[in-house]
């Protein structure tokens, strides 16, 4: 197996541990240059809230996409967004990216302005 591979294997095994549990789920993706997030709904075929380093929301606040700085801001935004559409707990959906960075300043930061997972 190759790095890809091995990342899809741990995010459909997490997948399927969310899917018993019934609940919301916060995904995150990222790529070399930009982080994403977004809050699905139970059944995973509805995208309630999303966030990203590319979105207009943020245009002027992320110079680089692809950086701690940038993963901060769009948690922010992805919590304050959810929030005000009334999700206040969620499962944490890291895509079998490693709990580490970029993925952990986004959880961070969307646990400090009001998600809860």
């Amino acid at each position: 197996m190759n790095k890809k591979e091995s990342r899809i294997r741990r995010s459909r095994k997490t997948r399927l541990k969310i899917s018993e549990l019934g609940a919301k789920r916060l995904v995150v993706f990222k790529s070399n240059c930009h982080i994403y997030a977004q809050v699905i709904d139970e059944s995973g075929s509805k995208v309630l809230v999303s966030a990203s380093s590319v979105s207009k929301d943020l245009g002027a606040d992320v110079k680089n996409g692809g950086n701690t700085d940038a993963a901060k801001l769009v948690g922010q935004l992805i919590a304050k967004k959810a929030v005000a559409a009334g999700i206040k707990g969620v499962a944490f959906d890291r895509s079998g990216f490693s709990y580490h960075g970029r993925v952990k300043a986004l959880a961070e930061a969307a646990r400090e302005n009001g998600l809860e997972f």
